[in-house]
């Protein structure tokens, strides 16, 4: 589809355009933190920063949702359901390694049983992705076969070159919103599109230099169970683990949720909301819980990501090297350290 490019004066008016018709969600700085929030004329527009606190799932996956309400008046029972999504929204500005999440997130929710909160969000979602200019030093999403200049599956793509944004629609939800944008946008000429290309060999050439370029995913992905699992490394490597959730509430992947049950004094509201695999309640049941230790919760997270995942879902693993554990985990130990970790044992080495 043509390119075309909007300049960066520009971009209040096309927030303005895009709210006007439908919900416009995109990173906000508020409090000195970018995360993804409602735009509002007086929201702090932050296309800058290279990564958000927290990823984009909240949009898809929120954080805390009600799922129905239970009311009993004169011995009966009224169950009403939540009503799904039926507002269309723009997502705007997630960068490649969040898209990819949002795909790991797919496998999940829309794989049968189709959960239908998921789902019609998905359904009436626009998402407007923007490629990376300067990579940071703890990014690594081409581990997994992630091009942070040219992010893959969403419905328009933009890059920020000079003074503009080039602009490209991939979907017919991106044309519908290019048509939206009207006069904002012009016609890319060839200059641009070289400028576009130099900026993208720019990019590429600082992640080559990036502290994680060289990081291998040789021995891990589906089928690795048993060779993994089994393996005295994390014994020691889970010693320095916290239990905090951190890593889990910054992931853009991590799915796992708790259904609670609220008295309102009205009734009784239940909803679910984000839970945690390194918590020690974590899927407790009736008997009991069945990771019992810290290590085993230690080893299930990143088990999942690096094994159990691709195993069940054609390879795909469910890391996109976004790099948010690496900068908010208080231990340092994060996905990367697990990684090397194996692969100094794999080599001999002890230190």
């Amino acid at each position: 589809m043509a390119m075309m490019k909007i300049s960066r004066e520009a971009m209040p008016a096309l927030y303005a355009r895009i709210a006007a018709e439908q919900s416009l969600i995109l990173p906000v700085k508020t409090a000195g933190q970018t995360n993804f929030a409602a735009w509002d004329e007086g929201a702090e527009v932050d296309l800058c920063t290279l990564k958000t606190v927290k990823s984009a799932k909240d949009a898809f996956f929120p954080q805390s949702e009600n799922l129905y309400t239970c009311k009993t008046e004169d011995k009966k029972i009224t169950v009403t359901p939540e009503k799904l999504t039926d507002e269309h929204f723009v997502l705007f500005g997630i960068k490649a390694c969040d898209l990819r999440g949002i795909e790991v997130l797919d496998k999940v929710f829309l794989s049968e049983p189709i959960d239908t909160f998921y789902a019609a969000r998905r359904a009436h979602g626009t998402v407007v992705a923007m490629a990376c200019a300067a990579p940071s030093e703890s990014c690594f999403c081409h581990a997994f076969g992630i091009d942070p200049t040219a992010p893959a599956g969403a419905d328009v793509v933009i890059w920020p070159v000079g003074e503009s944004f080039m602009w490209q629609a991939q979907t017919e939800k991106g044309e519908a919103l290019t048509a939206l944008a009207g006069d904002l946008l012009a016609a890319a000429e060839a200059a641009d599109e070289t400028a576009l290309e130099e900026a993208r060999t720019f990019t590429k050439t600082v992640m080559a230099k990036l502290p994680y370029a060289d990081l291998s995913l040789e021995g891990w992905g589906a089928g690795k169970t048993d060779e993994k699992f089994n393996s005295p490394v994390w014994d020691t490597l889970y010693k320095g683990c916290l239990a905090c959730g951190t890593c889990t509430f910054v992931c853009p992947t991590c799915q796992c949720y708790d259904i609670k049950d609220y008295t309102t004094g009205a009734g009784v509201q239940r909803f679910r909301c984000w839970d945690s695999c390194m918590y020690s309640d974590f899927t407790m049941m009736a008997h009991g819980n069945n990771r019992t230790s810290q290590v085993q919760r230690f080893r299930q997270r990143f088990m999942h990501k690096l094994v159990y995942f691709p195993t069940n879902n054609d390879g795909m693993f469910s890391c996109v090297g976004c790099g948010r554990c690496v900068d908010k985990c208080p231990a340092s130990l994060n996905i990367v350290k697990v990684i090397r970790a194996f692969e100094k044992a794999e080599k001999g080495e002890t230190k």
